[in-house]
């Protein structure tokens, strides 16, 4: 990924956030048939490893884990991203020399998937994905809320992912090139959108700038 110095992200809580706040991950991996990617709900394990260990499952009948990786695994976390107008540049009014952009922040994990078919691994990966996204719920459902033959069964019918992480980009492109005054604008203009995306890039930019 390019990452120009201004949008970098280096900090690993910042990276892991980003990546925890990601419902829905791309699992990519270059094979002897070529490029394959899989969305995934995937987790993360902090303490496993420098970078943390991503985990996560897929269907038994995906090919994905049955060719041979070509070198590393790559997850895709994306973020809120946004359009962002010159109109909403004080500096347009200035001297006109704006244009369109994107913003958006991203985060790419790399390393090695190892795929695994243990039952008693798999129920694990299954009851800690199903916990994350229950636990807002006011009656949070639990595997353990199905009979256990048909769990089992279930199991059967997918592989556990692995995937140890060996290093991290991470990239936060808010408008930090731009002027404060731009910032702002842009802030303004994201801030009153319809789109939720935008508005969640509107609030991260006040972050930012209150230095939280």
């Amino acid at each position: 990924m390019y990452v120009p110095p201004a949008f970098r992200v280096e900090d690993l809580g910042a990276l892991h956030e980003t990546m925890r706040a990601v419902r829905l991950a791309n699992l990519v991996t270059a094979t002897p048939d070529g490029l394959i990617a899989t969305p995934l709900p995937l987790f993360l394990s902090p303490e496993e490893g420098p970078f943390g260990t991503l985990y996560g499952h897929l269907a038994r009948a995906n090919p994905q884990w049955t060719l041979a990786a070509a070198g590393e695994a790559l997850a895709l976390f994306t973020g809120p991203d946004a359009y962002v107008t010159p109109s909403w540049y004080p500096s347009k009014q200035e001297h006109g020399k704006v244009v369109p952009t994107w913003n958006y922040v991203a985060v790419h994990a790399y390393g090695p998937a190892e795929f695994f078919d243990d039952a008693d691994r798999l129920r694990d990966v299954v009851g800690r994905l199903t916990d994350l996204h229950e636990r807002s719920r006011s009656e949070p459902w639990a595997v353990a809320d199905a009979p256990d033959s048909f769990v089992a069964a279930q199991l059967r019918g997918i592989i556990g992912l692995r995937l140890p992480i060996t290093r991290l980009e991470g990239k936060r492109k808010t408008s930090q090139n731009r002027t404060p005054a731009d910032q702002a604008g842009v802030a303004a203009g994201l801030s009153a959108s319809d789109r939720a995306a935008d508005r969640a890039l509107a609030a991260l930019m006040g972050a930012q700038r209150d230095g939280a």
